[in-house]
């Protein structure tokens, strides 16, 4: 209870400085306020056209997520046990940590046009993330327990549950609660670019272009309860598959 109420008084301190400053600022266009936010959000979600925008951006965010997500663990679950794959993926991870993602963005509408861009965008942005340190969790292993599992011949099983797993993760738990954010970042963003209709990042361009800064807040706020309820889930996910494993 006592976590709850620091939280809401936390919630409630932000809200009064975005009120104040929207009444010090006194102009709708540059920002508007918590109140005008959460009207246009109301009248947002009372549109079906809406649903089916939230519905299409989270579909292709999170499949690009997962399949991000599930590359990254597999290849870099490869590259510790073939150390030559390793070195075979190091200039391709290596390029796509670097390359900005306007540069995937614009070069996926190039190849593949703009209906899943946001899912390749969100794949190539989670890919090295878990990809790295799946490698780094491996790498952590304890080497005592390593060579007392050895001598003892212990079976695959219990070198998961007893070295692997507990070695593996702090690092997907550190990965996983970063890759949410950055999908959702991504994503939006190049959608934003790509203007594909019907997707969250579309409907932000508009709002930009039309000065409709309550709608533009209201949209920006609906992203960031999905990428938070995305990353509790997942996060919850993770815990419990963690947790069963031990």
């Amino acid at each position: 209870m006592k976590r709850v109420l620091e939280k809401c008084g936390i919630a409630v301190f932000w809200i009064f400085v975005w009120q104040l400053l929207s009444v010090l600022v006194r102009n709708d266009v540059l920002l508007t306020g918590p109140v005008e936010t959460v009207s246009a959000l109301l009248r947002l979600c009372a549109s079906t056209d809406f649903w089916g925008t939230v519905f299409f951006t989270l579909l292709r965010i999170a499949g690009g997520f997962l399949t991000g997500a599930s590359l990254g663990f597999a290849l870099g679950t490869l590259s510790f046990f073939v150390p030559a794959a390793a070195h075979v993926l190091s200039p391709f991870v290596t390029a796509v940590k670097t390359v900005p993602v306007a540069c995937y963005a614009i070069m996926l509408l190039i190849w593949f046009g703009k209906d899943n861009i946001a899912f390749f965008v969100c794949m190539l942005v989670v890919f090295p993330l878990l990809y790295v340190n799946t490698l780094q969790g491996f790498r952590t292993a304890d080497r005592e327990l390593l060579e007392i599992a050895a001598v003892f011949t212990m079976t695959k099983g219990d070198y998961w549950r007893h070295i692997w797993l507990p070695s593996l993760s702090p690092f997907l738990y550190g990965a996983f609660q970063v890759a949410v954010g950055m999908s959702w970042k991504s994503g939006i963003a190049a959608e934003v670019i790509g203007l594909k209709l019907g997707t969250l990042g579309n409907e932000l361009n508009r709002a930009r272009t039309l000065l409709e800064t309550d709608r533009l807040f209201a949209l920006t706020l609906t992203v960031i309860l999905l990428s938070w309820g995305m990353e509790r889930l997942v996060l919850f996910v993770m815990k419990r598959l963690l947790t069963e494993e031990a």
